[in-house]
């Protein structure tokens, strides 16, 4: 199995999140699904309104919904057509842009003050610490001035360093030359989006295969290319997922989707053959599964996973002969969840069931897989999150508490008996709240690469002896501008949910700054859902906030991951609703604890935790100064009720399928389309992505005209929604940092703070 940070593109592509910065996932319509497919070059905003001082005003075309004996009507369904042959969408589109441009113009200073400060924070010129395989370093570097990286090497035998904690590659004019192996400024040129999802290098180092995404629909092309000369070798492979791995030298395995964008295809690639001719190793059929592929540790084996919300199983392939296709690992049993794994001559598999909801980890025989042995038994107090396998030891990736935890336990020699393990040895942390994650290290290797942050730490990677339980730093994030982590404190507390349940809150502020009588202004994040655990990691850009005596807090709210699995379970489908009332909860903890007040309480989430702002202003509009909702999923019903929407099928584990009349009245009683009321809302700031595959670009179009429509109050309510980007919004690192700045430049007009900074 892949670390954690390298399993996040497949996890992206499951669920409606960001990231957080994170991250993590969501849907998307229509019937016309292609238009979440295309590429748009619109004109430019600025003369497609006679009068952007004015709000744009949607056009109503009722459309009639009927189900179980109750009416919906929808008087912006039209938003869904695809707008290059409905003209009215694009027009709209471009009104609600132009419309946020006038209405933030006197603020212009303000944005661009705090652009310059986020920018200022950054080392433009830097690399990443270099990863060792084989004979080579890889790493990325990022050059001065320009948005994306580069991908490069250097050769370094084996002779010259080894292996070992203490393993640095040389640099300085004796150095072996760096070879820059794929630059993505220069294939970014002329894009109005760029991303690589995957960038693998076959096993002899001489070959790379990346996958490309130029219009942020998440529909990858996957080129191979010569690592030495940059050649390319053979032809493109199109439309597939971002899930590629060698099958030895001269072979790739990827994945397809369908039409609605399921991952259902998985594919043999012999080098030097046409994609037309490829063999088809496995096709799911059942639309509520989709697949995803990993390479073991050992590199001997790749694991096809087929997964919906509930139920995993496994096939494996052998690279040395994949020709042979694929064996079947872990059989479909539905409620059992597996992730496998390779070492020696057994298959180590970490599992979950009904029974076993936290997780074990078993072993079997290459030979013999249905004869388990228990390594590490269930507990209810402990979440087994994920596993990396080494030569001589298994890392174990848990929560306890709501914190993550690496636990690392030594492995009979390969060959002997195995046993239950005892006596793990776990990592020390410091702070009071923090995120770890696991980097790529190699097999062979007793040294585990992690990354640690927490909210006043940033991103500093360790490699730590195994066999001694000695750290190293290798590199702490450079943070330019004079920041001081000593200036700042972070705190875990927890608020009381309506059930009596204890929800924890992570929180970061700068101490000198910070009054915690009420009078603070604060930014409270939430997320909630597909089990996803919203660490509390370092972000440089929060500082701009931070530094005007912001608070910054994250609700670990019920729907997520951060407690174990019964905290997933307890925030889904007919228990949804407490994923709103745990946020709402954490809000009212962090007034009453003088925090701040209602005045001064901003909340933000991104495609599910847009959901979840969505729901949260409906069912308490009086408790919030303002609100920032990314790309949110906000018309649950409509959108879960049409099977050909991508994701949707997948998707009815996770919220419910609203065919079935308990979950329909369910879902409606909390879709944020759904309960606009007539009242007063708090300021409001709306993103999407034309090219969103995840969350279509209509849902928040449709929420903020029907909000337009409705709301009785004059407040703040912004649309801006990006033309050429998708689910994760632009993709360059300065445009991102141009985006941060738009949205705390929102927050601080909404507070009324925008005097006391331009000058």
């Amino acid at each position: 199995m892949k670390p954690l940070q390298q399993n996040v593109l497949g996890l992206l592509r499951k669920i409606r999140i960001l990231s957080i910065s994170i991250v993590l996932l969501s849907p998307a319509p229509p019937s016309v699904a292609s238009s979440r497919h295309f590429r748009s070059l619109f004109p430019s905003t600025a003369a497609t309104m006679s009068s952007s001082q004015s709000p744009p005003v949607a056009k109503k075309v009722e459309h009639r919904m009927e189900l179980f004996g109750d009416v919906r009507i929808d008087n912006y369904y039209w938003f869904r057509d695809d707008s290059r042959t409905n003209p009215d969408v694009t027009s709209y589109l471009q009104q609600e842009n132009a419309y946020t441009d006038f209405v933030m113009s006197g603020t212009k200073k303000v944005e661009e003050q705090i652009y310059g400060e986020l920018r200022g924070r950054i080392k433009e010129d830097d690399i990443s610490v270099p990863d060792r395989k084989g004979a080579y370093y890889y790493y990325e570097r990022t050059l001065e001035g320009k948005e994306y990286v580069q991908y490069c090497r250097r050769f370094v035998p084996r002779g010259e360093a080894s292996a070992s904690v203490h393993d640095i590659m040389p640099t300085g004019p004796d150095a072996p030359p760096e070879q820059v192996i794929l630059d993505e400024n220069i294939k970014a040129q002329n894009q109005s989006y760029y991303c690589i999802g995957a960038f693998e290098v076959s096993p002899n180092n001489k070959l790379v295969a990346y996958a490309e995404d130029t219009k942020g629909d998440e529909i990858y092309t996957v080129y191979i290319i010569d690592a030495e000369t940059g050649a390319p070798v053979g032809k493109p492979l199109v439309n597939m997922t971002s899930d590629i791995e060698w099958a030895g030298n001269d072979a790739l395995v990827y994945i397809t989707m369908d039409e609605i964008l399921r991952p259902d295809k998985a594919w043999l690639h012999k080098l030097g053959t046409e994609q037309s001719t490829d063999t088809c190793l496995y096709h799911e059929k059942d639309d509520t599964f989709s697949l995803d592929l990993d390479a073991s540790e050992s590199k001997k084996y790749l694991f096809l996973g087929s997964e919906s919300k509930f139920t995993r199983f496994n096939f494996y392939l052998d690279v040395s002969k994949p020709e042979d296709g694929l064996v079947v690992l872990t059989p479909r049993v539905d409620g059992v969840d597996t992730f496998a794994s390779h070492r020696g001559n057994h298959f180590y598999i970490r599992r979950r069931s009904d029974d076993i909801f936290n997780s074990e980890v078993v072993a079997c025989p290459l030979d013999n897989t249905s004869a388990t042995t228990v390594i590490l038994p269930h507990r209810e107090s402990v979440k087994i999150q994920d596993i990396q396998l080494f030569l001589d030891h298994l890392v174990v990736c848990e929560r306890e508490d709501g914190l993550p935890k690496i636990v690392v336990y030594s492995l009979p020699a390969t060959g002997e008996p195995l046993r239950r393990l005892e006596g793990g040895r776990a990592v020390k942390f410091t702070d009071a709240t923090y995120s770890v994650d696991l980097s790529e290290s190699e097999f062979s290797s007793s040294i585990l690469r992690f990354c640690y942050s927490s909210m006043k730490t940033p991103p500093s990677t360790y490699d730590y002896d195994m066999k001694t339980g000695v750290s190293i730093l290798k590199k702490v994030e450079t943070v330019l501008g004079g920041f001081d982590t000593s200036k700042y404190v972070t705190e875990r507390k927890w608020a009381t949910a309506t059930d009596g349940t204890k929800v924890p809150i992570s929180i970061v502020y700068r101490k000198d700054l910070v009054k915690l009588d009420g009078s603070d202004p604060l930014l409270l994040y939430g997320y909630g859902s597909y089990e996803a655990c919203i660490d509390p990691s370092f972000k440089a850009s929060r500082i701009s906030l931070l530094d005007r005596g912001f608070i910054y807090a994250i609700a670990h709210i019920r729907g997520g991951g951060e407690m174990g699995r019964q905290w997933y379970e307890n925030g889904k489908l007919l228990k949804k609703k407490n994923t709103f009332t745990d946020f709402i909860s954490c809000a009212e903890y962090l007034i009453e604890n003088k925090y701040c007040s209602k005045e001064k309480l901003c909340i933000n989430g991104r495609s599910a935790g847009g959901l979840l702002i969505g729901a949260v202003l409906n069912m308490r509009p009086d408790l919030f100064k303002a609100a920032v909702a990314g790309v949110p999923f906000v018309d649950v019903v409509t959108t879960m009720l049409d099977p050909t929407i991508p994701l949707t099928t997948s998707e009815w584990e996770e919220w419910g399928d609203p065919r079935k009349e308990e979950f329909y009245f369910y879902m409606k009683s909390y879709s944020p389309v759904d309960n606009v009321k007539a009242r007063n809302y708090p300021d409001i700031l709306v993103t999407a992505g034309l090219n969103d595959p995840r969350v279509l670009y209509s849902e928040p179009a449709k929420f903020v005209a029907k909000l337009r429509d409705t709301k009785t109050d004059d407040n703040l309510l912004l649309f801006k929604c990006e033309l050429g980007a998708g689910h994760f919004s632009k993709s360059g690192r300065f445009e991102k940092l141009q985006e941060d700045a738009f949205t705390y430049t929102f927050i601080l007009k909404s507070l009324n703070m925008i005097p006391a900074l331009g000058s």
